[in-house]
């Protein structure tokens, strides 16, 4: 099953999200294949403020357990976030580069 993060960072937050990102990207790798995607959330200035990612888990508990584990939401990154089920209706990422 597919999981969605949906990460809010905090207000004025954006020193520290950059701060925390090395160890974020980290923890992201450590997913391996289970990390089906990963990317920022932009605002109107081009500047991210939060989250979306994607993960294949056997459970929603599985997959909270494991975007809690994130260093951006253990070290307080995000204002709020959710995980919620996802089901891919259109892929047209496939093949690209």
């Amino acid at each position: 099953m597919l999981f969605v993060f949906i990460g809010r960072d905090k207000p004025n937050g954006l020193d520290h999200r950059m701060a925390v990102r090395p160890v974020h990207l980290e923890h992201l790798k450590s997913l391996g294949d289970k990390l089906v995607l990963a990317g920022a959330l932009w605002d109107a200035d081009d500047k991210p403020e939060g989250s979306v990612m994607v993960l294949e888990a056997e459970s929603l508990e599985a997959a909270t357990t494991a975007f809690s584990a994130d260093p951006f939401v253990q070290q307080g990154v995000f204002a709020s976030w959710e995980v919620k089920r996802w089901n891919l209706a259109i892929d047209n990422m496939s093949g690209r580069s």
